[in-house]
């Protein structure tokens, strides 16, 4: 029994030393990883968000995370890009969380309306993925709309569609 507390202990410590060596070695500049290399959109979502909210509180060499950053729970921008047609073509490479809890009989709802809507029942929490903050914003409230019953999932998508598509007019 003691040599199985002893060995618990030992890799405790292990675990430990080894988070920390990781820590000071990601933070070593500053917890900045070097993202030319990442894709054009990521590295634009990163720099919308570095403006706004300064720094990241952690990163990886694939991932920038902000915590409690304005409204959002969790910000996360990520080097990898997932393609999405809708309503317009883009690159959904942020993800920003919100604390929602969902009715089990709403989630197939949220997955109508929108695929880059995520919810987590476990965690509370309910999160948008696009490569705009503004896009994430508005898919979070459509989303809250359809829960609430103020709109419908073929209105909450056209509502969507109608206002990124407007967006994108505007911003070319």
């Amino acid at each position: 029994m003691k040599k199985l507390l002893w060995f618990s202990k030992a890799l405790l410590i292990i675990g430990l030393v080894s988070i920390c060596n990781s820590s000071i070695a990601q933070d070593g500049n500053m917890g900045m990883p070097d993202i030319s290399g990442w894709p054009k959109a990521s590295q634009m979502a990163a720099k919308m968000m570095m403006d706004k909210y300064g720094k990241p509180n952690e990163s990886t060499p694939h991932m920038l995370i902000w915590y409690n950053n304005g409204p959002w729970k969790r910000t996360i921008v990520y080097d990898t890009e997932s393609k999405h047609i809708f309503p317009v073509d883009h690159m959904d490479v942020m993800e920003q969380v919100i604390d929602h809890k969902v009715p089990v009989a709403k989630i197939s709802d949220l997955a109508a309306y929108d695929g880059s809507v995520t919810v987590r029942r476990t965690d509370g929490e309910l999160s948008a993925k696009c490569d705009k903050e503004g896009a994430n914003f508005l898919a979070i409230n459509l989303a809250h709309d359809v829960l609430t019953g103020k709109k419908t999932v073929a209105q909450a998508r056209t509502f969507y569609a109608n206002a990124i598509k407007e967006f994108a007019l505007q911003n070319k």
